[in-house]
């Protein structure tokens, strides 16, 4: 995956980020952190893609809240719902989990040489830990609230991939 992108960064880097279902918190995050790349510049240097841990809305749009709140803040979230594949592992060289449950489950199904390449989407947060929480049985309220926290946690990652 060479490229010469932009501000002197030879090589792309290629995200994936993970929830439950696809169709909330790694939709967002997958909008964010692209949304964030192409403003500062560095579009071209990441491939960026969402999943889920499950396949339960293989195929479908983001949920339509999360849509909602990403059309409010200028953020076009665009991804269709599909689950994380084995070849994932070897594809993206960060793959970010949205909760802890998450980040046992990648690291459980990931040969153990890559497992460095799974992190906590919290990890960037501030303060860093903790799980990005799930919106999907609340009111569009927590869907900005996910969004927000999101959009600093992407913040974050992007000055550290960057760097």
């Amino acid at each position: 995956m060479q490229r010469s992108g932009k501000g002197g960064h030879s090589r792309s880097k290629s995200l994936l980020f993970v929830c439950t279902g696809n169709i909330c918190r790694s939709p967002l995050a997958e909008a964010i952190f692209r949304h964030q790349a192409e403003q500062a510049g560095h579009g071209a240097i990441f491939e960026v893609d969402s999943a889920g841990t499950h396949g339960y809305h293989e195929g479908e749009a983001a949920d339509p809240r999360a849509r909602k709140v990403g059309q409010q803040r200028g953020v076009a979230v665009t991804s269709i719902a599909r689950e994380v594949d084995d070849g994932d592992f070897e594809r993206f060289d960060l793959i970010l989990a949205m909760d802890r449950g998450h980040l046992r489950e990648l690291r459980a199904r990931c040969p153990v040489p890559l497992r460095d390449r799974i992190r906590l989407m919290r990890e960037f947060g501030e303060p860093p830990g903790g799980d990005v929480p799930d919106p999907y049985y609340s009111g569009e309220e927590v869907f900005e609230e996910v969004f927000d926290l999101l959009d600093g946690c992407c913040r974050r990652l992007l000055v550290e991939l960057l760097r």
